[in-house]
């Protein structure tokens, strides 16, 4: 007697090579994804064939997309976003596909849309971006630095007094100072595979920062910049910049958001306390003098040379001519060494930040969100962790 077969599945064909190609993946990826061949793929996007159950949910999370869809008679009707202005100048890079930073751009995105929807259901409004902080590339970016430490309380007393192993926690309290102001600042480790540094999305209310896995000085001076296109309300992408900038427009947007970045993080009046402004610009600064000067702000050499040269302390040739390839051949070596925090709690507050996980958790204790929705706000799949976040974030 023959055993009998399982039915087939009703998968659509045309839907898992919809969402295949939504996703910008390649049949090589998939097949490799999935441990088979590529022809199968090919098969079952024809209906001459289909995956297992488990396969199929294999293929809806590669294809980010609800195993369910895949049994619709035709693709969902998706509004695509636009990706945001590519203002990182460079093309040194291997260039990523837009799909990719696209991806991010919509995760993104979609937390931003979480937080307004996690503040109706806790009966309260969005918090209000503070109208006097706004920028054109014609305004003063000492004043907007200056006045944007005054409005998130955040001192430059604070920065100094971080020391050893602590000065890696200036980005940390650069995160928090600026979702005081209302900013949803989230972190994603991969933005550096695609040659960018950060992404701003000047949307009100919640305007949103998405910086990545720089060392700590890099993270700061990214979270700055990315905050500059904030108060120019200019959605952008960023990264490092390039000596064959030639789009004039990016370029003063570029300019300004590093101007400002620098005095923010290093503010004039700190510099001149520690240094006397020479009569007129030194040829050169020491290493020595220009490694200490980085270490009691925090930042790194390369942003305080710039600062330096814009003050007027040290010539800008020799940042040009001599120091500037040096930094960014160290710039380019280095890769994120922090790895993956080693407990849950850790690591997705460090992506969500303390805004997004603090609504989360409030509307989940005030149960206005079930367990399973808390889990899908903060993109955990297994429920037990969410008491791990809970204990770090109150931690």
């Amino acid at each position: 007697m023959n055993a009998e077969v399982s039915p087939r599945l009703p998968y659509n064909g045309e839907i898992l090579r919809w969402a295949r190609l939504w996703r910008g993946r390649t049949v090589e990826e998939v097949a490799q994804r999935l441990q088979t061949k590529p022809e199968n793929i090919l098969a079952w996007e024809h209906e001459d064939g289909a995956p297992t159950v488990r396969q199929a949910r294999m293929l809806a999370d590669f294809y980010e997309r609800s195993f369910l869809e895949f049994f619709l008679s035709a693709p969902p009707k998706l509004r695509e976003s636009d990706l945001v202005p590519d203002y990182r100048l460079h093309r040194d890079a291997e260039q990523p596909s837009d799909r990719e930073l696209w991806h991010i751009q919509r995760w993104a995105e979609a937390k931003r849309l979480n937080v307004i929807d996690l503040y109706a259901m806790l009966g309260e409004e969005p918090s209000v971006f503070p109208a006097r902080l706004a920028a054109t590339v014609e305004s003063n970016p000492e004043r907007l630095a200056e006045e944007v430490r005054k409005e998130a309380h955040f001192t430059i007393r604070q920065q100094f007094a971080l020391k050893g192993n602590s000065k890696a926690l200036l980005p940390s309290l650069i995160r928090s100072a600026f979702e005081r102001l209302g900013v949803l600042v989230l972190r994603r480790t991969d933005l550096g595979n695609y040659g960018v540094r950060g992404i701003s999305i000047a949307e009100f209310p919640v305007p949103t920062i998405v910086y990545g896995n720089e060392a700590a000085a890099g993270q700061a001076f990214t979270l700055a910049h990315e905050f500059g296109h904030i108060l120019l309300k200019q959605s952008a992408i960023s990264g490092p910049p390039s000596a064959r900038e030639t789009d004039t427009k990016a370029k003063a947007v570029e300019r300004w958001c590093d101007r400002f970045a620098a005095a923010f993080l290093i503010p004039a009046s700190a510099i001149a306390e520690r240094w006397a402004k020479p009569n007129s610009p030194m040829p050169k600064i020491g290493d020595d003098s220009l490694a200490s000067l980085a270490s009691a702000f925090r930042v790194s050499r390369h942003a305080m040379l710039i600062r330096l040269v814009d003050l007027g302390y040290v010539e800008a040739d020799y940042y040009w001519n001599v120091m500037r390839h040096r930094f960014l051949a160290e710039e380019a070596q280095y890769r994120g060494r922090g790895g993956i925090p080693p407990y849950y709690g850790t690591r997705y507050l460090n992506s969500h930040g303390n805004l997004y996980t603090g609504l989360v958790l409030e509307a989940w204790d005030r149960e206005a969100i079930t367990n399973d929705r808390a889990a899908r706000f903060l993109d955990i799949k297994n429920l037990a962790h969410l008491d791990d976040i809970r204990r770090e974030f109150r931690t």
